[in-house]
């Protein structure tokens, strides 16, 4: 029987090779239709978006990319959502991004979609990622690349909103046998414009301000890694990340009535800068032949921002209470991050992973603020606002994840990640507090490969979500001087369980159902409520007087519940000629809890302060929807027009109801060579701005409309030389990546 299947191998093999001319048209197809990619698919615990396959990642950059993947979104062009709720951590081939909100932005708008191999969206992130809440991954998979030399890119933009907003930047890299380094540089000037309408009271008062902010950035950002390959299995890196942005003569306008009468009109000028300076140095070593690797990193990361502001409020009517007031505040912040970590990445020849690793983050916040009266030209110290707070935090993690294929249609992926917590802090001379505590955070993901049309995934994990630094800093931002908002150094972590089951058919159409719980939720809630207490008159003698306040407290308030669908479908028809991706978000919320008194309140002898309890207790049904379509206009693939359009309901948020946001967007891009044009139009109709109103059981209400001039006009120029098969460098882990998103 050998011998028989022996001379028809043989046989069939020489037919073949006769026939070779007159088949090689049908071995060509043939081998077209096995090297065809699949652009987007599912693949354990993520979903992949191979845009190297698609016509869509052609002359545009990353940030107008991720906006084009299925299930991400941008409403506002700043920031990214997962399924139109989770919040982003963004990824660089598995290495957490080092830069600020701001500059992560600017990053991803500067570098381009050709670059880009493939995008991967972690919904449910492992216990490996060092995350918090609900936040998503996205994962940016850089083309490698084999040949030796340099290349780079340099790119203008110019946008035109309310103001004229003109950036560039440039990156360069270079190649030459065992080093590799990475650079790039942006920068830019902008002033955001944003109007105000604001009325909050009762039944028996009423307040109303209106007014804008006119706030001028400039911005200088930058980045470099160089990587050493010692030897084909241990590699040594380094990275430095910085940032600089200055904001000065930011000012708010703002005219005020109450109850019908026009009362004052205050005007707040801010001079603020912004330093983010990161090291980390790196080393790993390759233990096998198969993937395996040791890794270790130590990183330092000084962050600080100085903000100076005066606050005045001029009496517009002749009403003895209404005096000429100001003050003016100083609000430093430093931190100041040491971390180190070890990972093992262990695989099997059976195909089996291991990874572990241990962390370790240790932080030191200063924040020195004073806060003075102006009275009479005399500047006098406040000292119920002027503090000087300091805080410490360490966290020890471990990690240990097991993934395994079990069938050719079923595997698995567990695993845990442990973390102590030890953070004190202290208002130097007035009080201070510990908080220390202990997480066991479990991570389970089951998928199931029905068939090659189906793909089910289940998964399940469990996270905390640690107040920002700058959360916790106990200074006030003043709107006017009754109106502020105040951070509160008492807020706890919250604890999320998070739950999805994803479903695939044909790599092209997707359903994903989740539902997350939170205990100790937290968020800027606004308390309405007054202060009664002696205060001298125009003649100079004291008399009693009662003001009323708004104040929007960052504090824990109870716990909710969401549970979310999303449907959606990316697929391309007429050859690759029209590309769309849609999706829909329908949501449920359940949001429970109140808040009945200001945690932050220090009390003052002679003064009494009433706080309206305020009441979060409602149910609520949502949806928001995507719809991109990406044209191509010509044959030679170099004519592309864009058509965009996003719809938000309206949705209860701890605040009130945000009203309906909708954005439609138009771009039209031109590929010549090496150089991409592009003109693009955000929010065409205008119609993308927030509105929200607040109304309590007892009567009680807070409504803002803020208005940002979203219509932007945006002329774009690229340009890509020298080597573009350069191999990029070796991207690492940063010990410090969970601090720096906390900044």
């Amino acid at each position: 029987m050998k011998t028989q299947i022996l001379i028809a191998a043989l046989f069939f093999s020489g037919l073949t090779a006769a026939q070779q001319t007159k088949d090689s048209l049908k071995i060509k197809n043939i081998e077209a239709i096995n090297i065809k990619k699949q652009v987007f698919k599912k693949q354990s615990d993520r979903f992949i978006y191979d845009v190297a396959s698609s016509p869509i990642a052609k002359g545009t950059n990353t940030f107008n990319l991720l906006k084009q993947t299925p299930m991400i979104s941008s409403i506002d062009g700043k920031s990214l959502k997962i399924m139109g709720k989770s919040d982003v951590v963004i990824y660089i081939n598995n290495k957490k991004t080092n830069m600020d909100a701001e500059a992560l932005i600017e990053m991803l708008k500067g570098t381009p979609s050709e670059d880009i191999q493939k995008i991967e969206v972690i919904t449910t992130p492992g216990s490996e990622f060092q995350v918090e809440s609900n936040e998503g991954v996205i994962n940016i998979v850089m083309k490698k690349k084999k040949n030796d030399g340099y290349n780079g890119t340099l790119k203008m933009n110019n946008e035109q909103a309310y103001y004229n907003n003109p950036s560039a930047g440039a990156s360069f890299n270079f190649r030459k046998n065992k080093w590799s380094v990475n650079s790039n540089f942006n920068t830019g000037s902008w002033t955001d414009r944003e109007r105000y309408t604001l009325s909050n009271g009762d039944s028996t008062f009423r307040n109303e301000s209106f007014g804008y902010n006119s706030d001028p950035n400039k911005n200088v950002g930058g980045s470099v890694n160089i990587d050493y390959e010692l030897n084909k299995n241990h590699s040594l890196g380094f990275t430095y990340n910085m940032r600089y942005n200055k904001s000065f003569n930011s000012i708010l306008d703002v005219t005020n009535w109450e109850n019908g009468a026009l009362i004052n009109r205050t005007v707040n000028i801010e001079n603020a800068q912004t330093r983010n300076h990161s090291f980390n140095l790196n080393y790993e070593i390759k233990t096998d032949s198969i993937g395996s690797k040791l890794t270790s990193n130590v990183s330092y990361l000084w962050f600080n921002r100085d903000k100076m502001s005066t606050n005045e409020s001029f009496p517009l009517n002749t009403d003895p209470k209404n005096e000429y007031s100001a003050l003016q505040q100083s609000v430093p912040q430093i931190i100041n991050n040491y971390a180190a970590n070890i990972d093992y990445l262990k695989k099997t020849a059976k195909g089996n992973t291991w990874l572990m690793g241990v962390s370790y983050n240790h932080t030191n916040t200063d924040n020195d603020t004073r806060q003075d009266k102006i009275e009479n030209g005399a500047i006098i110290n406040d000292v119920n606002q002027t503090n000087h707070f300091i805080y410490k935090e360490r966290i020890l993690g471990a990690y240990i994840t097991y993934e395994r294929k079990l069938s050719e249609k079923f595997s698995g992926k567990v695993g845990t990640r442990y973390e102590i917590t030890r953070s004190s802090g202290e208002i130097l001379g007035k009080t201070s507090f510990d908080r220390n505590y202990n997480n066991l955070l479990p991570y389970l993901n089951l998928n199931y490969a029905i068939n090659s049309d189906h793909n089910l995934t289940y998964s399940f994990s469990s996270r905390i979500r640690r107040p920002r630094f700058w959360e916790l800093n106990p200074s006030r931002t003043y709107f006017t001087p009754n109106n502020y908002t105040q951070n509160n150094p008492f807020v706890l972590a919250s604890k999320f369980y998070n739950q999805e089951i994803s479903y695939m058919y044909k790599n092209a159409f997707f359903a994903n159902l989740s539902f997350n719980y939170v205990e100790d939720a937290s968020n800027q809630i606004p308390l309405q409520g007054s202060v009664t207490g002696p205060k001298k008159d125009a003649n100079g003698n004291m008399v009693i007087t009662t003001t009323k306040f708004l104040r929007y407290i960052r504090t824990n308030y109870g716990n909710n519940k969401q549970l979310g669908l999303t449907l959606g479908m990316n697929k391309s028809w007429f050859k690759e000629i029209w590309t769309t991706n849609y999706s829909v978000n329908l949501g449920y919320n359940i949001y429970s809890g109140t808040v009945s008194e200001d945690p932050t309140s220090v009390p003052v002898q002679g003064q009494t302060e009433v706080v309206e309890p305020y009441v979060i207790n409602f149910k609520n049904f949502n949806v928001s929807g995507n719809i991109n379509n990406n044209i191509r206009l010509s044959s030679n693939k170099d004519w592309f027009l864009g058509v965009n359009y996003y719809y938000g309901s309206k949705v209860k948020i701890e605040s009130g109801t945000l009203g309906v946001r909708q954005s439609f967007d138009v771009s039209l891009k031109k590929i010549m060579g090496n150089w991409t044009f592009v003109a693009e139009v955000y929010d065409l109709f205008n119609q993308n701005y927030n509105s929200i109103q607040g109304i309590q059981p007892n009567g009680t209400y807070n409504n803002v409309v803020n208005f940002e001039y979203p219509r932007i006009l945006n002329i774009g120029v690229t340009y890509n030389f020298g080597n573009q098969k350069l191999k990029k460098a070796r991207e690492i882990k940063s010990a410090n990546d969970a601090i720096k998103s906390r900044t």
